[in-house]
């Protein structure tokens, strides 16, 4: 498995939106895209940091989802709310999955 974190700052009166990109976000997932998970989360202490924890079957396939030009049309109003809702660009690590553990 592979993931990457995701970590963006919500611009101060945009909470309302964040339904309205979740939305967007399901849309444009493809069939067979290799996503297992994806998980948004906000920082108790600081509210305006907001994180998404996307996981993947492998980079491989996490790669192949980005190129996927089916994908980048479907995005296009999705990259549109978050340029409204979010302050500048998002930051990416890559994470390799070292331990899984569902009960």
């Amino acid at each position: 498995m592979w993931a990457q974190m995701i970590t963006m700052r919500l611009k101060a009166g945009k909470d309302g939106e964040l339904p309205r990109l979740f939305e967007q976000m399901r849309a444009a997932e493809m069939p067979g895209s290799g996503l297992v998970r994806s998980l948004s989360m906000r920082d108790q202490n600081d509210p305006s940091r907001f994180y998404t924890l996307v996981v993947f079957e492998s980079e491989e396939k996490a790669r192949a989802r980005e190129q996927d030009a089916r994908r980048e049309e479907a995005l296009a109003a999705a990259r549109a709310t978050m340029a409204e809702i979010f302050e500048g660009p998002p930051e990416f690590v890559d994470l390799t999955v070292v331990n899984d553990v569902a009960p």
